[in-house]
């Protein structure tokens, strides 16, 4: 399961949460509201190329972190 970033357009918390895509929109841990919405996020990934060269790509941000917020961001 995908972890997903949501802001809540009434508070503007910033959350998030383990869920399965055919889920629906949580609402906000906060402030209970449903008006919440799905934030882009930075995404990555590791994999073995023919040659046997293990290659790391990310998708922006920090690929410590989630949030792309964190102190080890560049």
């Amino acid at each position: 399961m995908p972890i997903y970033e949501y802001q809540c357009q009434a508070c503007q918390h910033k959350f998030e949460q383990l869920r399965k895509a055919t889920e629906p929109t949580p609402d906000c841990p906060k402030c209970q509201s449903s008006e919440v919405k799905k934030l882009m996020s930075a995404f990555g990934f590791k994999g073995v190329g023919a040659d046997g060269v293990t290659t790391t790509m990310s998708g922006g941000g920090c690929s410590g972190c989630s949030g792309g917020s964190c102190s080890t961001c560049h």
